[in-house]
């Protein structure tokens, strides 16, 4: 190389008189106090992390741009949505239980975090690689997380925990039985579906509402591990997902998604035969068929891992108008929560990083608080008669909301003809899964259980597997039972060496 490097500098730009050498009092004599670049390198060093999040620790992302192909301007009239518009986008895949240093492979439904850096300001879509989720109340939430985390006592994840918790919340079964699937490890990131899973609310120009649900379906195809190999992948490449998504966009091998939308008019959810709120229930495509609407290339690999993927904040309030929530009580609390959870990892002042700041003007009120990098101009309030923003009420003041009215009560939806805990899994099962399929689902769920459950959870695992499917509780039950207290013959395996050497030695 010919190129002079760059002088290393201190954070304040001030050039550096050694890369390797502290300032001493003779060659063997004290540090000083006084180098203040060793102590600028050390103090950084010990700061470097921050939180990881709660769920979700574990992941990587990629930034590129979605593009209209259809016109759906007859549902929304939100920008990034008009015919023919591309916008900027960042993209953030993850594992929900495992930490920052678990394996990418690990049997766990995928985070599937959205971006758009929009005309109207960000829009962000937190949604996972399976349409439905595990709880439907968000009282539910952090006790769920909770179950699928590590134990107080010996700090280990635990199966008897995780399936107490399941099989106490029947809502869970439908993303259980997702989970438990062949999807529930996917090949690759590239190979997976995206969905927003809630049910939002699309507004078009002459105020008409709908309610809607995002589907990303891979141009890749879908494809998945079996545990085995995710079982050995796990023990290669921890990483693996990551590696995969960062040497695709590298070597010039885009991955994209086309995006379709299931639709429904305003008025069918009132009547429809499933509740089209709950978070563990799909509406079936004969009702609600897919419409294409555009498709999301990723083309740019993070230059920092750190600014760009760790610090990134998605946050389902990032709504732009012609979109906006529905009566869906998960999504309701998260509109809250997730941006709650930024300002507890990285400051008040998150939405100013980089990668989270709007590419559209911002006239906001937001003051002062820690790492404030945009500057404050009075005036600092509203309303005022010094010339600060104003919000436009005749443009924007339509909230994108529904009527609503009742006692204040604690309560479960209002039931629909069609709605129970086990139907759609059942169906699932039964109907949309083939022969070798369901044998595999038999295969996970007597591995996930396997010497790991207590009787009392175990008999409640059966009985849930057989409220989803009675043939499948019986196998699962059966299977069980035959292979009781078989030790893993991978385990036995690479525990005989070990043996051999210990009995050698002694």
């Amino acid at each position: 190389m010919t190129d002079q490097p760059k002088p290393t500098t201190t954070d304040a730009g001030i050039p550096v008189e050694s890369d390797e050498h502290s300032l001493t009092l003779g060659a063997e004599g004290p540090i000083l106090l006084q180098d203040h670049y060793l102590i600028e390198q050390m103090a950084q060093f010990n700061r470097e992390r921050i939180p990881e999040r709660q769920p979700h620790a574990k992941g990587g992302g990629a930034f590129g741009h979605f593009e209209v192909t259809n016109d759906v301007s007859a549902y929304t009239k939100a920008a990034v949505f008009q015919p023919g518009t591309k916008t900027d986008m960042l993209v953030r895949f993850s594992t929900v239980a495992g930490e920052r240093g678990s394996p990418d492979t690990w049997r766990d439904p995928r985070g599937f975090s959205l971006k758009f850096y929009t005309t109207e300001g960000n829009y962000d879509m937190v949604g996972n690689n399976t349409p439905v989720f595990f709880v439907k109340d968000p009282m539910k939430f952090q006790h769920f997380i909770r179950s699928q985390k590590r134990r107080s006592d010996n700090h280990l994840r635990d199966h008897d925990m995780q399936w107490d918790f399941w099989t106490l919340s029947p809502e869970s079964a439908h993303q259980v039985t997702w989970l438990m699937g062949d999807r529930g490890i996917p090949r690759t990131w590239r190979h997976m579906n995206g969905y927003s899973s809630h049910t939002y609310m699309w507004v078009n120009a002459q105020g008409v509402k709908y309610w809607v649900k995002y589907h990303f379906k891979t141009d890749q195809g879908v494809e998945n591990f079996t545990q085995d190999e995710a079982d050995q992948m796990a023990a290669v490449d921890t990483d693996y997902h990551t590696r995969d998504l960062y040497e695709h966009i590298r070597d010039g091998k885009f991955p994209s998604w086309t995006l379709k939308m299931q639709i429904m008019p305003f008025e069918d959810a009132k009547s429809y035969r499933f509740n089209p709120f709950d978070l563990t229930k799909v509406w079936p495509h004969g009702d609600y068929p897919l419409i294409d609407v555009g498709r999301m290339t990723l083309d740019r690999n993070p230059t920092d891992y750190h600014a760009e993927i760790e610090q990134a904040a998605f946050q389902p309030n990032n709504l732009v108008p012609g979109i906006g929530p529905s009566p869906d009580k998960m999504l309701l609390a998260r509109l809250f929560s997730y941006a709650d959870a930024h300002r507890a990892r990285m400051g008040v002042n998150y939405q100013q990083i980089p990668v989270n700041a709007p590419r559209s003007p911002v006239h906001s009120y937001s003051k002062d608080g820690a790492m404030r990098i945009n500057n404050v101009s009075d005036p600092v309030y509203a309303p005022n008669s010094y010339g600060g923003p104003r919000a436009d009420t005749a443009r924007y003041g339509e909230p994108a909301g529904w009527y609503a009215d009742g006692e204040i009560q604690r309560s479960a939806y209002v039931q629909h003809p069609e709605d129970d805990d086990w139907g759609q899994p059942g169906t699932m099962v039964r109907e949309v899964l083939n022969d070798a399929e369901r044998e595999r689902l038999v295969n996970n769920i007597v591995g996930h259980l396997l010497n790991a459950v207590s009787e009392p959870v175990l008999q409640r695992a059966f009985e849930y597997w057989r409220n989803v499917d009675k043939s499948l509780g019986d196998k699962v039950e059966a299977g069980v039972r035959a292979k009781a207290d078989e030790m893993d013959p991978k385990a036995a395996e690479q525990a005989n060496p070990a043996r051999e050497s210990m009995q050698a030695k002694a």
